[in-house]
């Protein structure tokens, strides 16, 4: 009798649910509209319901089963996972939305590994030639796809590697750093001011992707990065894990580098010391706009060495059409990445990086929405289309091609919701939506948290970059309002200190680990209600006279116009 009083009084809030909205499509708290209001109708709620963190586990588990191989990309583990996936929506009636008529979206890749050939080593003013060991003293990568390259190059400072001139700064200041090796910073200037690269949150600007994009436009051959625990967020063993074994890339369309390299710590200082710099004063001078290049008077001299395979990979996206006949050919995306590191021969031991939290979770969350949206007796307005993408930890490569490729046109994607390692830590009391402040759906959010009860938790390590870090960025970067949905820091039973340090644990013990791995006693309600949260959202998103978009002003809000 209980349980029935519960979904009794649970159901009148949720038909009662009323979230006001303007008249032409916009989300109430924006100037000038008419609220109008918002229902989610009885049979979307029946389908919420039937959501199960049971189902998630299962899911889970399967996934990041030994038999799977670590789901690794252009691998016989990640090519069974996409399979996997592909037949639970067709099990579920959901329509296929890839290639020819399949659920498959075949994504062109190649996979460059770098061989023991390879030598790698840094020349300094003075003493002798520092041959540094591969995983322990650096990574790094062949970008242009070629199975030899040579780099002779002056290695030159150039502080964060930032060119951002919406924040008045220059690393460069017109340096001409052709042919040159550029020895940089992870991250970028540090801050509390909001205008300022957004204060401690992480710009895209931060990313090592973007460092190595710009120093390749600007006719660099290398670039270094020194890895700082505290500016990259996680320790030297993500940096190695994430880089040994082979690295997918898109086919080349643009510049590459010939060498894309971190480096440990103690080898900058090394460098620094034997070329008459100090390394913390490097970067502390790094922290001024008025740093200018410096050359080190050393070199990088490299033989890189790779074996290069050009293969296919698949994202799996299938499509729930939706039944309002002016509006069905706009639609709702749901992603999440299936792929992870797969085996490391060279490891001893425990080799299969399974990615249970990273990211079988994510998957175990897309295929419950997508069997209770397929179970609905009623269809939201606007198709719902759900896209299982490959290759996220090789650079988001999967989303990429997708965003690039969607299956409509970017502009007619009301929204992106992503899902990404979402551990199994008991029932949440906030959420985390970092990035839906920047569009002006966000009163739909916070809405929609308030009637789940949860708070919405600011990024918890905006230091992290995480908006910058996962599938819904792809998304944004061709205009699509996108951002994940994650668990806060606060569970129930539990304080807020319980949660940071489960969190910091993963991160320096599990994250990009073998040891990220299924246990039974893992609890899925908190995988339950981020997938019901999201599922609100979607139907909502869905519901609106008009697309969601990005805040004006926000740096995507130029290609959402631009693909409309």
């Amino acid at each position: 009798m209980a349980e029935i009083v519960r979904r009794g009084v649970l159901a009148c809030l949720f038909l009662a649910l009323s979230i006001a909205v303007w008249a032409d499509g916009g989300p109430a708290g924006s100037k000038g509209g008419k609220a109008v209001s918002v229902r989610l109708p009885g049979a979307a709620f029946n389908a919420l319901e039937t959501i199960n963190g049971e189902h998630i586990r299962w899911h889970v588990r399967y996934l990041s089963h030994d038999l799977l191989e670590g789901r690794g990309t252009g691998q016989r583990g990640g090519d069974i996972a996409a399979e996997y996936m592909a037949t639970q929506f067709a099990e579920y009636g959901l329509k296929p939305a890839g290639d020819g008529g399949t659920f498959m979206q075949k994504v062109p890749l190649v996979g460059i590994t770098t061989l023991p050939e390879t030598t790698f080593s840094l020349q300094p003013k003075s003493g002798g030639a520092m041959r540094l060991k591969f995983l322990d003293q650096y990574v790094g990568y062949d970008q242009t796809q070629q199975a030899e390259s040579e780099v002779d190059a002056d290695i030159v400072y150039v502080g964060y590697g930032i060119e951002a001139p919406e924040y008045s700064w220059d690393d460069y200041k017109g340096v001409d750093v052709r042919g040159k090796a550029l020895l940089m910073l992870v991250n970028e200037p540090p801050s509390d001011d909001l205008k300022f690269f957004k204060g401690k949150a992480l710009t895209y600007y931060g990313r090592w992707t973007y460092k190595y994009e710009e120093a390749a436009r600007k006719g660099a051959v290398g670039v270094i990065l020194i890895h700082q625990t505290e500016m990259a967020s996680y320790p030297w063993e993500v940096v190695r894990n994430s880089n040994s074994g082979e690295k997918a890339a898109l086919k080349l369309e643009g510049p590459a580098l010939k060498v894309a390299s971190w480096v440990h710590p103690d080898v900058a200082k090394k460098l620094a010391a034997a070329s008459g710099m100090d390394l913390d004063k490097m970067m502390a001078d790094a922290r001024s706009r008025d740093f200018r290049p410096v050359n080190f008077g050393a070199k990088l001299k490299a033989h890189m060495v790779s074996k290069v395979r050009n293969f296919e990979s698949t994202n799996v996206v299938a499509i729930l059409p939706g039944s309002d006949r002016n509006l069905k050919d706009e639609a709702v995306l749901y992603t999440a990445h299936y792929d992870h590191f797969g085996i490391r021969p060279d490891m001893t031991g425990d080799n299969i990086f399974n990615g249970a939290d990273d990211n079988a979770t994510g998957c175990g969350i897309l295929l419950e929405l997508a069997r209770a949206f397929g179970a609905s007796t009623q269809r939201p307005r606007r198709s719902i289309i759900f896209a299982a993408v490959t290759a996220e930890e090789q650079g988001l490569l999967g989303s990429e091609y997708l965003g690039k490729h969607p299956p409509i046109p970017a502009g007619k994607i009301a929204l992106d919701l992503n899902y990404d390692d979402v551990k199994p830590l008991g029932a949440p009391q906030e959420v985390e939506v970092s990035g839906a402040e920047r569009t002006n759906f966000y009163p739909i959010v916070e809405a929609t948290a308030k009637e789940f009860r949860m708070a919405i938790r600011p990024d918890a390590l905006p230091e992290a970059g995480h908006f910058y870090r996962s599938d819904h960025f792809s998304l944004a970067r061709v205009g699509i309002p996108a951002f994940s949905i994650n668990e806060g820091m606060k569970f129930k039973g539990h304080d807020e200190a319980w949660g940071l340090a489960q969190h910091r644990e993963y991160v320096e013990k599990h994250y990009h680990q073998p040891s990220d791995e299924y246990h039974p006693e893992m609890d899925f309600t908190g995988d339950s209600a981020v997938a019901r949260f999201g599922f609100a959202l979607g139907w909502e998103a869905a519901s609106l006279p008009k697309l969601v978009e990005w805040q004006k002003g926000d740096e995507f809000e130029a290609a959402r116009k631009k693909n409309q």
